[in-house]
Parts: structure tokens; C-alpha cells; sequence
């Protein structure tokens, strides 16, 4: 399910995430010219992970993968 923060109030967002396994954020880092598409794994039930941003890169058939 996706959700864009800023339409409820942040009761309502926190209910949601609650009741999720996991939450992932995605963004769009914009520095003067430059854009860069990332994400980030805010949340995630009964599994170890990795909660810094990552930059992602997109295909020209739109294929989304994560940038080494």
C-alpha cells in the first residue's frame, strides 16, 4: 500500500504503520541540476536491516535496481 505523507494527520499515519510488516520511504534528492531517486527502509518486522538511503537507478525499459 502507498501512502503520501501531509493529507491525515500523523495519528492516522502511525496507525497505518503500525499495522504494516514493513515501511519503506522513497524520495527524490534534488541538488541544484542533479536528481537522485532513493529509498530507505524505515521499518521492517522480525528481520535485521539497513536503514540508510539508497540510491536507486532506473532503466530505460523503467527497470528499477539499486546502485553499487
Amino acid at each position: 500500500m502507498g501512502v503520501i505523507r501531509g493529507i491525515h494527520n500523523d495519528w492516522v499515519y502511525r496507525q497505518l504503520e503500525d499495522a504494516a510488516d514493513g515501511v519503506v520511504d522513497f524520495k527524490i534528492d534534488e541538488v541544484g541540476e542533479e536528481t537522485r531517486d532513493v529509498l530507505r527502509i524505515r521499518g521492517m518486522r522480525n528481520v535485521a536491516f539497513d536503514r540508510r538511503w539508497h540510491s536507486l537507478k532506473i532503466g530505460e525499459n523503467l527497470e528499477v535496481s539499486l546502485e553499487r
